[in-house]
């Protein structure tokens, strides 16, 4: 609300410069977005968005700036979780062992309809289970942020402006065909339902699981569980085949080895010394199949050989400690046993120290991906190299030190 100043309101000449440019910039501001509004609804009338439906999703609409991912002038830019938490946070035994027993619950419940989506897509039920589990905790979690809102916000102020344009673009189009309500409710990113689609995933992948004739993901389990197989299928999920499993890793394996591009048929890994935790059998028609060498903490925790199921699960979400949460979790509720090896507890690293690690390790041609403060694996791969060409002890992990001597090497 803005407070008119009278002329018996006593103000220096300071502040009343400070009050105008913090007015201007306001009217710029919505001016701004008012430009961007006049240019969305071009695009909108393109799709086939009517009027009335823009003008309801859009009439009085107020940003979110509490969301993650936002680029605002002064302020630190909130990342998700996958790229926050290291791997002993994200994979809490504890919740993964709950997840289970409640999922093991619901396999057998939803028993038949798990059948039938196999037989359609392939995709086993313990790993549909595991998605809605790793999802929303099997519906439980509370979907707090209206999507349109959510998507307008991070179409005009996000990291990903036009991934998320084109997300606001079809939501509407899925508003005018009754799919979804102007008023759903989803995640930050405008995902919906018990497997948290977002509306270019309804498009692609929503099916009608239940039979009745019409498409519910936040109401019909079958439709969530059934939408979720068809994604993975689509996304090129192997009948049959497994994600990875946990191995033993010898001491005679460097981690700078564990990298998306090194791949190898399984045989040639367990040559080298890599076994099955926990005592698990490998099938022989699994030997000739390709696989990587994942180890999300660096030398600092379990690791896993993965195959090309595994991709297929980072494509539902990009990162490496979803795949292994959602396998792992569809394992335990098959029955399978924890973790052999514990994550070390480390110390905490920033999304920022790390940016910094990747700028300096990129100014030395040992990083060539994107400077984006996230630790994955060529993050880790980039500093295993370095932590070898100084001669320093090689885990594939940041630390302290390490930036500090990077500082170092950097001024010189």
């Amino acid at each position: 609300m803005m407070t008119w100043i009278t002329p018996r309101t006593p103000i220096s000449i300071a502040a009343a410069a400070l009050i105008l440019v913090v007015f201007s910039s306001a009217v710029r501001a919505d001016a701004d977005f008012e430009l961007w509004l006049k240019q969305l609804w071009l695009d909108a009338q393109v799709r086939g968005v009517s009027q009335a439906t823009f003008n309801g999703a859009m009439t009085g609409l107020q940003l979110d700036l509490s969301l993650p991912d936002l680029v605002i002038p002064g302020r630190t830019l909130k990342e998700q979780a996958e790229f926050v938490k290291f791997p002993a946070d994200y994979l809490p035994e504890q919740q993964l062992s709950e997840l289970a027993k409640a999922g093991r619950r619901h396999l057998l419940f939803y028993k038949g309809t798990l059948q039938k989506i196999e037989a359609e897509y392939g995709v086993p039920g313990n790993i549909a289970i595991a998605v809605w589990g790793r999802e929303t905790d099997y519906g439980a979690e509370r979907q707090r942020h209206n999507v349109i809102r959510s998507l307008a916000t991070q179409a005009y102020l996000g990291r990903r402006k036009d991934m998320f344009r084109d997300e606001l673009l079809i939501a509407l189009k899925l508003v005018q065909s009754g799919t979804i309500r102007m008023d759903a409710m989803g995640s930050w990113s405008g995902a919906m339902g018990q497997t948290q689609f977002e509306p270019s995933d309804f498009e692609k992948f929503a099916v009608d699981g239940d039979g009745d004739g019409k498409i519910d993901l936040s109401n019909s389990i079958p439709d969530a569980l059934a939408s979720a197989a068809k994604q993975l299928r689509d996304y090129g999920w192997k009948r049959g085949k497994q994600w990875g499993f946990e191995v033993r890793v010898p001491q005679g394996i460097n981690c700078i080895e564990a990298s998306p591009d090194v791949k190898r048929p399984l045989a040639d890994w367990l040559d080298l010394g890599l076994i099955p935790a926990s005592g698990g059998a490998i099938s022989k028609d699994m030997l000739d199949d390709q696989a990587s060498l994942v180890l999300p903490a660096g030398t600092y925790g379990p690791g896993f050989l993965v195959l090309e199921n595994f991709q297929v699960l980072r494509r539902y979400n990009a990162s490496d400690l979803y795949a292994i949460f959602v396998g792992h979790l569809a394992d335990l509720i098959a029955g399978s046993p924890a973790f052999e090896r514990a994550w070390t507890k480390l110390p905490p690293f920033s999304n920022r120290d790390i940016e910094e690690t990747q700028k300096l390790l990129s100014n030395k041609k040992y990083y060539s991906d994107t400077v984006d403060g996230r630790l994955g694996s060529v993050t880790r791969r980039a500093i295993g190299q370095y932590q070898k060409a100084i001669n320093m002890r090689i885990d594939c992990w940041p630390s302290r030190a390490l930036l500090e001597q990077l500082q170092r090497s950097d001024r010189r």
